[in-house]
């Protein structure tokens, strides 16, 4: 049975492994070869980008790269494959409850006010930067900056890690997880390699969901549906089958489709995702509210409807900007909803 080690983290998932302590790593042979040979080389960057879609496994591949680092300091003689992390090493334990001195794992902080999470990245978690590299590096060997996920860095916080990226010490490599490279300043995007994460296949997708020993459909046009649906994202499969992410996506999708607005049935979804217990499913109903808009943006761009296009553009800039106020400023989530639902049906009314 699963026993977490690592501290919770303002996304954690019940009974699923934190990025650091999962032995596990699925699909994206590609990048993990890349940055193994490259060590090997000798030419590993000093700043990597992990871009690519939530849930992939981008932090997971971050950590494991962590471990091969430590676990080979020479890189002239480490192996050619990644390595597998040794469960029962005290490396391997020392990186899952976050102790290992050689590794600075950067995200929200927690927010003692409200006993959750704060909404950004601040500049205090990039001014410990300097502090730890400041620090005489373990035994030697590589010192490690993960900050997951970069998308989330205020603009000081931004401003801060840029300087670190600009003159950074020797054997040192700093590992940014983003799932929107945009929203990164481009001064810090040009100081990094990018390592591109695609969605993960269905054999990569279910034998994670199994190894997590998370329910899956059993009849494969079920199974199907859920693969495309989920997007590639083990995450996003959880939240799916879990957390009832499968019935708010189908009410939003109806909502959409309607001609005219169904008052009663946008109360329920936004009482639905707006309960005191559901951080999760909130989360979900603006992230489906986004990728509605985009995904409609996308093909109304295809056809040649540019008036389209741009009007569900601009619908998708005002949600986020809308969904960024909403968890800044702890407004009213059911109100939030609704009003989200009205800018849905009447952006795809018209």
């Amino acid at each position: 049975m699963f026993e977490r080690m690592a501290p919770e983290q303002h996304d954690t998932l019940d009974g699923v492994p934190e990025p650091a302590e999962n032995p596990y790593f699925f699909g994206h042979d590609d990048p993990a070869s890349m940055l193994v040979s490259s060590y090997r080389a000798g030419k590993l960057p000093h700043a990597l980008l992990f871009a690519g879609p939530v849930g992939v496994g981008k932090a997971t591949l971050a950590f494991h790269f962590a471990y091969h680092l430590l676990q080979h300091p020479d890189g002239s003689t480490a192996p050619e494959k990644l390595a597998i992390p040794d469960v029962s090493s005290s490396l391997f334990r020392q990186i899952a409850i976050g102790s290992h001195p050689a590794i600075l794992h950067l995200t929200r902080p927690a927010n003692e006010k409200s006993q959750s999470f704060k909404t950004v990245v601040t500049v205090d978690e990039i001014r410990r930067v300097n502090r730890f590299l400041s620090m005489t590096s373990h035994n030697g060997g590589y010192r490690i900056v993960i900050v997951d996920p970069a998308d989330d860095m205020n603009t000081n916080a931004a401003n801060a890690l840029l300087k670190s990226l600009e003159e950074p010490p020797a054997r040192t490599v700093f590992i940014l997880i983003t799932h929107s490279p945009g929203r990164l300043l481009p001064t810090i995007r040009s100081r990094c390699q990018v390592i591109r994460f695609t969605p993960l296949g269905s054999q990569a997708l279910f034998s994670a969901l199994s190894q997590f020993e998370i329910p899956q459909p059993v009849d494969e046009a079920s199974r199907q549906a859920l693969a495309e649906r989920s997007g590639g994202s083990v995450r996003m499969a959880i939240l799916l089958t879990q957390y009832g992410g499968l019935e708010i996506a189908e009410a939003m999708d109806a909502i959409v489709r309607s001609r005219s607005l169904d008052v009663a049935g946008a109360h329920r979804v936004a009482e639905a995702v707006s309960a005191r217990d559901g951080p999760i499913r909130f989360e979900m109903f603006n992230r489906r509210v986004l990728d509605l808009f985009a995904d409609a943006a996308a093909e109304a761009a295809l056809r040649g409807d540019t008036q389209l296009a741009n009007r569900l553009s601009q619908g998708w800039a005002d949600s986020r900007v809308a969904i960024e106020e909403a968890q800044t400023y702890n407004l009213d989530r059911k109100q939030h909803a609704l009003n989200m639902i009205v800018r849905l049906q009447d952006s795809f009314r018209m």
